[in-house]
């Protein structure tokens, strides 16, 4: 599927890798990886694994392969780093990822940010690009937390008032929607820092 201008998001059919790691919760287990494979013209191709553990957790990371290409320290840096875990929901067949979105600090280590306003992640994410996930069957873009003390998340009309974490909600039948999503929210931001998307993909 294109992303954006001339990038490409694929699954690779022919790849699962088996490996030893830790999970998110920091539990030693083994975990069975969905391979698909993120190209940008002029660049080499970068790999981001959907882990799925046998003790039953689930993340996404961009995976450090033995030979990693040359290129730019902060995206060198974001390999093995920054995973996003996949999490169930109070409702039965929903899952969740976490929205937060990286930067890169002084040191070329890319970094994430928890809360922001939804007006402030609109701005770093890009409207259109949360617009477009959500556009997708049963997608919807949430606070994390269900407390009443929290404002509507609305696309429509962003709020710029109060900071919360926000959430990725899909149906756990849809197994691309993470990966995009991980892509838009951990990948983008740093290929766009490096300077490895064009000016017309902000």
């Amino acid at each position: 599927m294109q992303l954006i201008n001339g990038i490409a998001l694929t699954r690779n059919n022919e790849v699962r890798s088996e490996k030893t790691g830790t999970t998110c919760s920091g539990v030693l287990s083994r975990a069975t990886a969905v391979e698909w494979e993120l190209r940008l013209p002029g660049q080499p191709v970068l790999t981001v694994h959907d882990n799925r553990w046998a003790n039953g957790e689930r993340d996404v990371v961009l995976y450090k392969p033995t030979i990693v290409p040359e290129m730019p320290a902060a995206l060198s840096n974001l390999h093995n780093r920054l995973r996003s875990g996949i999490d169930t929901t109070e409702r039965r067949g929903e899952l969740r990822i976490m929205v937060y979105p990286t930067h890169v600090d002084g040191q070329d280590r890319p970094r994430f940010m928890r809360s922001l306003t939804t007006a402030d992640l609109a701005s770093r994410v890009g409207l259109s690009r949360l617009r477009e996930l959500t556009a997708r069957e049963g997608v919807t873009l949430r606070a994390a937390f269900d407390r009443p003390d929290l404002p509507l998340v609305d696309l429509d009309d962003p709020q710029d008032e109060k900071r919360l974490q926000h959430a990725l909600f899909f149906p756990a039948a849809d197994d691309e929607t993470p990966v995009v999503a991980f892509t838009c929210f951990k990948v983008l931001p740093v290929l766009r820092h490096v300077a490895w998307l064009s000016p017309d993909d902000d």
